[in-house]
């Protein structure tokens, strides 16, 4: 096959995929109403091989955001209701010792929840340390030990995570390795009127709401494979590589940034803007990301990978304001 029509094959594929997607929305945005850029920047994730962390107060649509995604795309999912008492081996599975007929006893492995391609992780911040470390692996090594056995996660595997931002009361904060392992941060806001007005009739009447299934994990796998094979610009590289490394306050040129943030965001935000970038490009149906599509996902894919200062906090600042100025001289 000559370089043109490989060419001709992977622009014919991306506009599949692109026309593909759009039907995925469509079908999503049937269910959920009022939330088309956190479903965009959901799929963004998932076609970046990525994990997702959603925050927003009660009843915005969250777990059934998660739950449709699983019917639309095919794959299979489970849910974890996190709670203060909740084990890791209630997340990663666990031996239990087995007697056979002839009286040999042996250790038999279980699989927890863990193992399917879509976890729903329902008020993360409601389990234990200890618990939300048990993740740590499963999210990074797309594996988990158990008794010192590996046992590996099916394909592909991710974590959406759900987080309520007004309870206080028996929460533990994520610490910063687990939130470095989500691609992106999301914030769930309110609908709009319109929006609203739409949900609270179609949800109190007698249609039942359903959705077909799109695609399937095969076909999901070869999508992000997809993905990664779309070609990137040097001013896109460039300008990933500046706002990422202008956060830092130790190699910052921005006085604002090296007085007011604590820490910047390591090398696992530059990758995971260059993967952004990408599917996004995609997503709105185009062969290769440009700027633009950089500064859509600074914010969700930067702001849980920095922290302000104690002095910064007390002045007011936000993280999503030193993000605004990051991106400023890009725009």
């Amino acid at each position: 096959m000559t370089i043109a029509d490989q060419s001709r094959q992977f622009v014919a594929e991306v506009e599949a995929l692109g026309r593909t997607l759009e039907s995925v929305r469509d079908h999503i945005g049937h269910v959920v109403f009022g939330q088309r850029p956190v479903i965009d920047l959901t799929l963004i994730s998932i076609l970046a091989g990525g994990h997702v962390l959603l925050i927003g107060v009660p009843g915005l649509a969250k777990t059934l955001l998660v739950e449709t995604l699983g019917t639309v795309l095919g794959l299979d999912d489970k849910r974890i209701q996190c709670t203060p008492d909740l084990m890791p081996g209630d997340i990663l599975g666990s031996e239990v010792l087995e007697e056979s007929d002839s009286g040999r006893r042996a250790f038999r492995f279980i699989p927890g929840p863990v193992f399917c391609q879509l976890l729903m992780a329902d008020e993360i911040n409601r389990a234990s340390p200890r618990t939300q470390s048990a993740l740590l692996q499963a999210m990074q090594e797309r594996h988990v030990s158990v008794a010192g056995h590996d046992h590996p996660l099916p394909e592909p595997f991710h974590v959406l995570a759900t987080q309520n931002p007004l309870e206080q009361e028996g929460t533990y904060p994520l610490p910063e390795a687990q939130l470095d392992r989500f691609l992106m941060q999301i914030d769930v806001p309110y609908p709009d009127r319109e929006a609203e007005r739409r949900m609270m009739i179609a949800t109190t009447g007698p249609a039942e709401r359903s959705v077909p299934t799109v695609l399937d994990a095969a076909a999901l796998l070869t999508a992000q494979k997809l993905v990664r094979r779309v070609p990137v610009g040097e001013a896109v590289v460039d300008a990933i590589l500046a706002l990422v490394r202008q956060g830092r306050p130790e190699t910052s040129t921005l006085a604002e940034i090296r007085d007011q943030v604590a820490w910047g965001p390591g090398p696992r935000a530059s990758q995971a803007l260059m993967l952004g970038a990408r599917a996004r490009a995609v997503l709105g149906g185009r062969l290769s990301p440009s700027v633009d599509d950089v500064l859509a996902l600074a914010k969700p894919i930067l702001r849980h990978r920095m922290a302000l200062n104690f002095a910064a906090r007390a002045d007011g600042a936000t993280i999503d304001a030193v993000i605004d100025r990051l991106c400023a001289p890009l725009a």
